[in-house]
């Protein structure tokens, strides 16, 4: 297959080029516009490969895409390039319906246009499958709220976005599923869980703590820190949007979790007692914890329901959070040089989100 990925120079975006090129015999052209979490830093080695191809193009400019459509001429589209930072929606919301929901918009319809020119076969056998997040589903009950057996975000989850980010990408979803019902055009939806793992850029948790962490600074925690998540490895990741893509039902939506929930003070006090073990000092690194003011509309839990995944697809994750969550941090120990890099003095992992009022 030839796929048309966007965003490959994302964390996620570039963890789906990396498990193509290393395990199957497709080509990948990647179409990103390097904004500041897109680095090709995090796909050194695909360059090497002669399956991989990069156009440096911001998918909100048709023309350019339309030129990438009729020269790469894939036979689907895997769409991630989105603005993500929940904290960065919340200072800075017009970037969010830019990039999610015009850059969505443009995109579809350049591979329409495209799709329109294909014969019958490739046509029925083309799909355009766009990834999204469980936080269109809203929040869950919090464990301390009900009684009983939890509840889980399944596919038919009524959407309830709190925050910019989640409201701007619960539109693009919208978008994809109308091209769909009016056009016929041929598209797949995940909603996935939390992300971890190596190339994360640095104003997410995980890696936010880890590099704090290293540098004695706090490790600043939202409210009481009992926010749930669940988190998913993004080799993990990668491995079932590959199966989507290339096996999945057109008109289906699936949702992909980590069967990992977690207290972000759980997840923080982990990462602390891993550094123990991996870099110890004369003091422990829980004692930089920090508690700030929660986040405006902070979500209090999310956990999703991947037995659709499982049952039709045969899709599992491999990596226990424990597991994974040590590999994640052994690669930022080796890898300061790429965090320098990304950060680029334009983010110092300074709080962002802060709502200013008069």
């Amino acid at each position: 297959m030839k796929i048309l990925i966007t965003g490959g120079a994302g964390f996620i975006g570039s963890a789906v080029i990396r498990h193509i090129l290393s395990n199957t015999q497709d080509s990948v052209t990647n179409v990103d516009a390097l904004t500041y979490a897109g680095n090709l830093e995090s796909l050194s080695n695909a360059d090497e490969s002669e399956r991989y191809y990069f156009e440096h193009v911001d998918i909100c400019n048709r023309t350019e895409l339309d030129r990438v459509f009729n020269t790469h001429k894939p036979d689907a589209v895997m769409h991630l390039a989105a603005e993500s930072h929940v904290d960065r929606s919340i200072t800075g919301p017009a970037e969010f319906i830019q990039t999610n929901i015009v850059g969505t918009y443009t995109l579809l319809e350049a591979a329409r246009e495209y799709w329109n020119t294909l014969s019958n076969d490739a046509k029925k056998s083309f799909r355009f499958h766009h990834i999204s997040t469980d936080e269109v589903y809203g929040d869950l009950p919090h464990p301390d709220e009900q009684e009983g057996e939890l509840t889980l975000f399944t596919e038919e989850t009524s959407y309830a976005p709190s925050s910019p980010y989640s409201a701007s990408k619960a539109s693009s979803d919208h978008l994809v599923r109308a091209w769909l019902r009016t056009y016929g055009f041929p598209t797949i939806v995940t909603n996935c869980s939390n992300n971890y793992g190596p190339y994360h850029f640095p104003e997410k948790l995980i890696p936010l703590v880890i590099l704090n962490a290293l540098e004695g600074k706090d490790l600043p925690i939202y409210g009481k820190g009992d926010q749930i998540r669940d988190w998913l490895y993004v080799e993990d990741h990668a491995r079932a949007l590959y199966k989507v893509v290339t096996e999945g039902i057109v008109g289906e939506t699936y949702n992909i979790g980590g069967h990992n929930e977690k207290q972000n003070i759980e997840v923080v006090k982990s990462i602390c007692s891993i550094l123990d073990t991996l870099v110890p000092k004369d003091s422990l690194y829980s004692e930089q914890i920090t508690f700030v003011a929660d986040r405006p509309g902070h979500d209090r839990r999310y956990a999703i329901d991947s037995s659709k995944m499982q049952n039709e697809l045969g899709w599992t994750p491999e990596e226990t959070f424990e597991s994974g969550l040590r590999k994640t941090i052994e690669w930022y120990l080796v890898n300061q040089l790429w965090c320098e890099n990304v950060q680029n003095g334009s983010y110092q992992r300074e709080r962002l989100g802060e709502i200013k009022h008069k």
